[in-house]
């Protein structure tokens, strides 16, 4: 009997001393959840139960539990290096079999999907044209590498200041080369359907009569925009009063580059009239050029987005996750991944931030949560306990001689 109970007792101390050694090889494992050897005692029971004099059957490993605290996290630099700070877990997806795994460090294949080191696709929820996320299905999130395209000047926004001062130009009519033809200009960039940037031109003319009156022209390129300016005018507390919506069209103009013809809408609807100096305030317009990439950015709550060198970004997706009731019901399945079982209950999908789920820290990693200390200690702690189980049996086998050699009296 003694040798079948010191015998449960090494077992188990070398399932834990296996445990430890597997947290120890896995200390530098990107995601790697540590493990605790759990052992419970044996009892041989009868219909009445438990003897109360009974010894006992040894030791027996009950379970071999999942730690799923949180592990250090390291900034890489890397943007596609994902961290979780909080609960939850990435989805990845080998031709449709969905795992889960806490290891972030991911990369783009030949097709541009973000994936896994060993090529599963990471999960996420597909951009809809209103902003939101299609978060009624996973779907495999895919960087775009293409040129961003252009988009033609359709508005532009002009803020400034005319002076209430100012006198009607001496000479007219409108000669961009002769500043006496005018009292007032600024430029600003435009762009055309294909691209091409062109450089706007406003210019502002005072009128005698009535009081208050403005006159204001484009020109694009050095070319006329429509056939005559167009009024703007002041109340006497210097507020825009015409246009009432402070929208002008000066007219279409049809650039050299063989793009659709430009037609643009001012809003002056900030404009003034005070004080005794010409100032801009602030000029903005719709249009762009087209836009190579530059990079990759992955926000705090899982946004992909691709960012343009003009200035333009792209949502590609939002990256996916999942818990569970019982994370320690997942079943291993290698390369810190783990699958959805029976005892771990069904995945709950959300994003970061979201109720139940944690953040996602872009250009970082999540450490193994191996403590090497704990588990150095729990090494000797495990070997005495072998050592000790080892010695039980070599007592027994001592009493055991004594017992066989005890002469017939």
């Amino acid at each position: 009997m003694s040798f079948d109970l010191a015998l449960s007792g090494i077992n188990a101390a070398n399932t834990n001393l296996n445990v430890t050694s597997n947290n120890l090889a896995n200390v530098d494992t990107t995601g790697f959840k540590q493990s605790r050897a759990e052992f419970a005692d044996l009892y041989a029971q009868t219909q009445e139960g438990v003897s109360a004099t009974a010894v006992g059957n040894g030791a027996q490993v009950a379970s071999v539990a999942q730690q799923f605290g949180q592990g250090n996290i390291t900034s890489t630099g890397n943007n596609l290096d994902l961290a979780l700070s909080g609960s939850g877990f990435f989805i990845v997806s080998n031709n449709g079999a969905l795992n889960y795994t806490r290891n972030g460090a991911f990369q783009v294949d030949q097709n541009g999907y973000l994936v896994t080191s060993s090529g599963e696709q990471v999960q996420g929820y597909a951009p809809l044209a209103n902003g939101t996320f299609n978060t009624g299905g996973l779907a495999s999130i895919q960087l775009s590498t293409a040129e961003s395209t252009p988009q033609a000047t359709t508005t532009a926004n002009v803020s400034l200041n005319l002076p209430a001062n100012a006198t009607a130009p001496t000479n007219s009519p409108l000669n961009p080369a002769d500043p006496t033809t005018y009292t007032d200009t600024t430029s600003l960039t435009v762009y055309d359907s294909l691209g091409a940037a062109h450089t706007g031109q406003l210019y502002f003319s005072k009128q005698a009569s009535p009081a208050n009156t403005w006159s204001s022209s484009l020109y694009v390129d050095g070319t006329a925009v429509g056939t005559a300016p167009q009024t703007l005018t002041f109340s006497n507390t210097g507020a825009l009063t015409t246009p009432a919506n402070g929208q002008v069209n000066f007219g279409s103009y049809t650039p050299s580059t063989g793009a659709a013809a430009m037609n643009m809408t001012f809003n002056f609807g900030q404009a003034t009239q005070d004080g005794n100096a010409f100032g801009v305030n602030s000029v903005s317009q719709d249009g762009y050029t087209t836009g190579s990439l530059t990079g990759i950015n992955i926000s705090s709550s899982g946004v992909v987005q691709a960012n343009f060198t003009n200035g333009q970004s792209k949502t590609l997706g939002q990256v996916a996750l999942a818990n569970f009731a019982n994370p320690q019901g997942l079943q291993q399945e290698g390369s810190t991944q783990w699958a959805q079982s029976y005892a771990s209950g069904a995945a709950v999908h959300g994003v970061a931030g979201g109720s139940g789920f944690g953040t996602v820290q872009s250009g970082s990693l999540e450490s193994s949560n191996v403590d090497m200390t704990a588990q150095l200690v729990n090494m000797i702690t495990a070997e005495r306990a072998f050592q000790a189980n080892a010695q039980m049996i070599s007592a027994t086998d001592q009493v055991t001689q004594s017992i066989i050699n005890i002469p017939n009296g």
